[in-house]
């Protein structure tokens, strides 16, 4: 379980390909990581393989590269991180699972006095269940929808704290970004299903 609070930009060392899946070695500031640990590589929940004193590996089964763009990174490729949470931990953001619901692209990009606005064109699942200052992890980012302009259209916006600290600074239109809805209403939408359903 995660909150969605980055702690830490990587970046990719080495990315090989690896029995239809990915190997993906990673620099980044967490010396203390063991193998088998749980770490949000943008937003996605990996485990950890392999350790050394400046990286760490993980790997990308087929069924996680089918829906995120892991298949794209390549050396030098920076990425977002947080480690697993432990009992007892701050929740500075929301309840995130760590498991990528699909991709969303990036439609627009304004910069505001305070604030950059960004538009998404999300999948249709989660555009039923994202409202209006509710919860969404965006490349492993909790936010907060800032608005929804259609049913697959959201905006959201970055203060400077969150464009300094992760890499959606550097998202631009047509952009793809990993996207976990709000797991509350992912619970809610399945239950309403299955009533009606019956």
């Amino acid at each position: 379980m995660f909150t969605g609070i980055v702690t830490a930009v990587g970046t990719v060392v080495a990315a090989q390909a690896r029995a239809g899946g990915l190997n993906l070695e990673i620099e980044g500031p967490y010396p203390d990581l063991e193998p088998g640990e749980s770490v949000a590589v943008d937003g996605a929940c990996l485990t950890v393989e392999a350790v050394t004193p400046t990286s760490f590996s993980v790997v990308v089964i087929p069924s996680t590269l089918g829906r995120t763009r892991f298949g794209e990174y390549g050396r030098g490729h920076r990425i977002n991180l947080e480690r697993a949470l432990r009992v007892g931990d701050r929740l500075g953001g929301h309840l995130v699972q760590g498991h990528v619901d699909g991709l969303g692209t990036v439609e627009e990009v304004r910069d505001g006095a305070d604030t950059w606005l960004i538009d998404l064109r999300v999948p249709a699942e989660l555009g039923r269940i994202s409202l209006p200052l509710g919860s969404i992890t965006v490349d492993g980012v909790s936010l907060t929808i800032n608005a929804k302009t259609g049913s697959d259209l959201i905006q959201i916006s970055l203060i400077p704290f969150t464009l300094q600290r992760t890499t959606l600074g550097e998202r631009k239109v047509g952009d793809r970004v990993h996207l976990e809805g709000d797991t509350i209403g992912k619970y809610v939408a399945a239950l309403m299903k299955e009533q009606r359903e019956r």
